[in-house]
């Protein structure tokens, strides 16, 4: 995969009003998200492949990959770019067997060993978390600023910062060698989409840009 595609990765809330679900997520890719990941746990599968199917309208329109938690068979009734899986999801060689190797895989990992272990079975990028507490996910693992440099360090593939980051701590995350910031609240919760996209952007670029 392109490296450059996780540099602003965002990752959507559950879906309460579409019509405003969807006009954050395109608000969001005028300001800039590079990668959007659709996360939809409890939806039934009908229901989560017609928001998958309008949601991959508004990425491909601009140009930006689609990737589809868990759910290998939403990824692929719609052809988008890939899946992101967790810890006690899919296992990822299974996963990669499934779906060949021109999809994207990422995974989920919170220590040296669960990434060593992804790049082993196939993964494309790691998501590295959660760097902050958040509500999005109850029970999330702490990932503190020096485990992502360890993680980094052990694995060949790129790693995105994941977790409670918003526009006032994002940059504290200078230093780092990731290759991005994956946020969920800080845009899908904005009161301006776009303008958030934007500014955190222009924050990543300067964390990954940092010598």
């Amino acid at each position: 995969m392109n490296t450059s595609d996780l540099e602003l990765y965002l990752v959507t809330n559950p879906l309460e009003d579409e019509d405003k679900f969807l006009n954050t997520i395109e608000e969001s890719l005028k300001g800039g998200v590079t990668i959007v990941q659709l996360r939809e746990k409890d939806k039934d599968t009908g229901d989560f492949y017609n928001i998958a199917v309008k949601v991959k309208e508004i990425t491909d329109k601009y140009d930006v990959p689609l990737i589809i938690n868990d759910r290998i068979d939403i990824m692929l009734a719609i052809d988008c770019a890939g899946i992101h899986i967790g810890q006690s999801d899919m296992p990822c060689n299974i996963a990669r067997e499934m779906i060949g190797n021109e999809k994207i895989i990422g995974v989920s990992a919170h220590s040296i060993a669960e990434a060593k272990k992804a790049q082993e079975d196939g993964a494309d990028y790691l998501g590295c978390g959660a760097v902050y507490p958040t509500k999005t996910k109850k029970n999330a693992n702490h990932v503190p600023k020096e485990m992502l440099n360890d993680i980094a360090d052990s694995v060949d593939i790129p790693i995105v910062a994941i977790g409670g980051i918003n526009l006032e701590n994002a940059m504290n995350l200078a230093g780092t060698d990731i290759a991005g910031l994956c946020v969920v609240s800080a845009i899908m919760n904005a009161e301006n989409p776009k303008k958030a996209s934007e500014k955190l952007l222009e924050i990543s670029k300067n964390i990954i840009n940092e010598d």
